[in-house]
């Protein structure tokens, strides 16, 4: 099976899952419509993917994996709905849709990502009084510290702070480091954990994430200045218009590339020892840098 088609029948595999975490709400409607305008709006999955890809590669159960694997969707849905907001980025267009603030407003665009943040860790901790293995602990350890204030909303604050600031190079891979690397390094970290890999390999998968999510923001930045509005679904050059620091602006959009293939080639290195398991990871580091959204 192509890489294509195994993204898209791992994809319809977590929006259908997703689909019976997130149910639409008959006593409080607006805020499942909210919550469920994002989550459903489009987007790759790759979060949720990885997590199962790394599940595949160290022999665990899928179904134990998956609903930690949207549970991370929810918490990038969120951390999506939450950059877009006027007091953040500002954004119109998510996905080539009107962002939910412009649908729903920013009061109930707020509360639809709280509640996305929220009902992610509902189900983790559900999971986990029924079944209170010491590996599901450990992933929703990850998962939270990803996503936390050493992970991305760390992440977001270096990114809100440097607006119209010139920053060093250390400060800008710190922060795409925590905004986008932490919850693609948590996915790979969550989906190996639960599946009972050694010591050794989770810390190699994870190092393998740092990489490629390194790659995939320099990949937006390369993006934001020469991709097209209609392929990416939101706007463009949004860095420049705010005066703020990209992998464009310390080393200019050749350079950008060759670091990003750089990373893309350290990264598959880390799966040399998996032999033909790591097959899709490989194919799927390479796509992070093909790729046109």
């Amino acid at each position: 099976m192509d890489l294509s088609r195994y993204l898209t029948e791992k994809k319809q595999l977590v929006e259908q899952k997703l689909d019976l975490l997130v149910a639409k709400d008959s006593e409080i409607p607006v805020i499942t419509e909210a919550m469920r305008y994002s989550l459903f709006a489009g987007g790759k999955r790759l979060r949720p993917v990885l997590a199962l890809l790394s599940c595949q590669l160290f022999g665990g159960l899928e179904e134990e994996v998956l609903p930690f694997a949207c549970c991370i969707e929810m918490i990038h849905t969120y951390s999506l709905i939450h950059d877009d907001l006027p007091a953040m980025d500002n954004d119109d267009l998510r996905r080539g849709k009107p962002t939910n603030h412009k649908v729903f407003g920013e009061g109930y665009a707020v509360l639809a990502g709280d509640a996305l943040l929220n009902h992610a860790m509902e189900t983790m901790a559900d999971i986990i009084v029924k079944n209170p293995r010491l590996e599901y602990i450990r992933a929703l350890d990850i998962i939270c510290k990803s996503s936390g204030i050493s992970g991305m909303i760390g992440g977001q604050c270096i990114d809100l702070y440097s607006e119209n600031k010139e920053i060093n190079l250390d400060t800008l891979k710190s922060m795409h480091a925590k905004k986008t690397g932490a919850l693609i390094t948590a996915s790979l970290a969550a989906g190996a954990i639960i599946s009972g890999a050694e010591e050794s390999d989770i810390n190699n998968i994870m190092d393998f994430g740092n990489l490629i999510g390194l790659a995939f923001q320099v990949t937006d930045d390369i993006l934001d200045v020469s991709g097209s509005e209609e392929k990416l679904g939101k706007s463009t050059n949004k860095d420049v218009r705010i005066h703020k620091s990209n992998f464009i602006s310390f080393y200019g959009l050749e350079k950008s590339r060759k670091i990003v293939q750089e990373l893309i080639d350290e990264a598959k290195v880390k799966l040399n020892n998996y032999g033909s398991r790591g097959y899709y990871l490989r194919e799927l580091a390479d796509y992070i840098i093909n790729r046109d959204n």
